[in-house]
């Protein structure tokens, strides 16, 4: 792991986005699924599982069997002809993975997803479709995570004929080229928010990241980049629960978040943290009692939002990484 080198990867976000746009056109990479597919199992650990979670709660409100399982565990649903299994793994190699999609084998439809082809997680998958990131150098998934979310999001496309509900209804590659602007937008302004947010959110008892469950993901993906360059303190929760799980920190630490507005709970929590003064930045939103506020161009389009706002908190573990190194 290499904090040049990851932030030289955050910085080749939006030229990747534009190369998976141009992929997408080209074909549908999910054309090899076959009809009668029943239930669809996503099977990953870490961003690939964050990523798993939004695109399986989508599936269900577009009214398909759909779960994400940490690839972990060892119960889950047994192999069968109708389920669609799609394991995730960037590097390909994840043990928790394999193990799981070997129980799927010759039993179950098995889509491999994955940054490296050729690489275990392949090997007997009845289709391989490439995540088209690019080579992480920095060692830390951060453009992968990005083109999971968008890759699961033509899957849904691909499996519900592209319904408006759960929101499968986008021409995706139209979507990564707004994303990418969005992420450029970032990073070009990176020098105005960057450092007043890195000195916001650097406090004592680490960083807390709040998002709705539609986006969770956005809140996980962003407290493992602060664990795992700069090996801050950070964890995630949804914000609805958020009053029900976290808002005892608040009187006891020096409580600074990260909560990326879209809640019907919102202000339910910005109740508590207004009452106890602490700390939070919001991002692609504004919400009275936040400290500051980053803002990027399409931050009113939520997938646009689900597809970038995590690089708020990459840049800042960037930073931190750099500083600690």
């Amino acid at each position: 792991m290499n904090p040049e080198l990851y932030l030289a990867d955050l910085e080749a976000k939006p030229a990747a986005l534009a190369e998976l746009a141009s992929a997408l056109e080209a074909g549908d990479p999910f054309a090899g699924i076959p009809d009668g597919i029943r239930r669809v199992l996503f099977l990953g650990m870490g961003s690939s599982r964050y990523a798993a979670r939004v695109a399986a709660l989508r599936l269900r409100a577009a009214g398909v069997d759909a779960v994400a399982e940490y690839a972990s565990a060892s119960l889950s649903y047994p192999a069968d002809p109708g389920t669609l299994v799609v394991a995730i793994s960037a590097t390909g190699g994840s043990r928790e993975t394999l193990d799981a999609v070997a129980r799927h084998r010759g039993r179950s439809f098995v889509l491999a997803l994955t940054n490296k082809p050729g690489s275990a997680v392949t090997e007997g998958a009845d289709l391989v479709v490439p995540m088209v990131a690019g080579e992480e150098r920095g060692g830390v998934s951060c453009r992968t995570f990005q083109h999971t979310l968008a890759l699961l999001l033509a899957l849904g496309g691909r499996l519900t004929g592209r319904s408006a509900a759960g929101g499968f209804d986008r021409d995706v590659p139209a979507l990564l080229r707004r994303t990418a602007e969005a992420t450029a937008d970032l990073l070009d302004r990176r020098e105005e928010w960057l450092e007043p947010v890195a000195t916001l959110l650097d406090g004592p008892d680490g960083v807390y990241t709040i998002a709705p469950a539609e986006r969770l993901s956005s809140a996980e993906q962003s407290a493992l980049m602060l664990r795992e360059g700069p090996r801050r303190a950070a964890d995630a929760c949804e914000t609805g629960d958020w009053a029900h799980v976290d808002v005892y920190l608040t009187k006891t630490l020096d409580y600074r978040a990260v909560l990326f507005p879209g809640s019907r709970y919102d202000e339910q929590a910005m109740e508590w943290i207004r009452e106890r003064a602490s700390t939070v930045l919001t991002v692609g939103g504004e919400l009275p009692g936040a400290k500051a506020s980053v803002r990027y161009r399409h931050d009113d389009d939520p997938d646009v939002a689900l597809l970038t706002e995590t690089l708020v908190a990459e840049l800042v573990a960037a930073r931190w990484w750099l500083a600690a190194s």
